[in-house]
């Protein structure tokens, strides 16, 4: 299962998102339960954590999609 932001994860494992999100930012020692839940590297939950967080910061600006993108092809020279 690889791809999921948190309110996938929380419906997945039938918990609240709020608590995913608590786990994520707060109890790193809860990323290694992830890690063996969904058989994934570390590196690939942290990335998908700091998606979300971006994504959630961002989306309620209204050009925060052509800002992202903007980042993307920054980041991607």
């Amino acid at each position: 299962m690889t791809g999921l932001m948190q309110t996938q994860v929380s419906a997945h494992l039938e918990v609240d998102t709020g608590l995913v999100s608590k786990m994520g930012n707060e109890q790193k020692s809860m990323s290694k339960l992830f890690v063996s839940i969904f058989n994934v590297p570390l590196a690939e939950l942290e990335v998908l954590w700091l998606a979300d967080r971006i994504e959630r910061l961002a989306e309620n600006e209204r050009h925060y999609k052509q800002a992202i993108t903007l980042l993307s092809s920054k980041i991607l020279k």
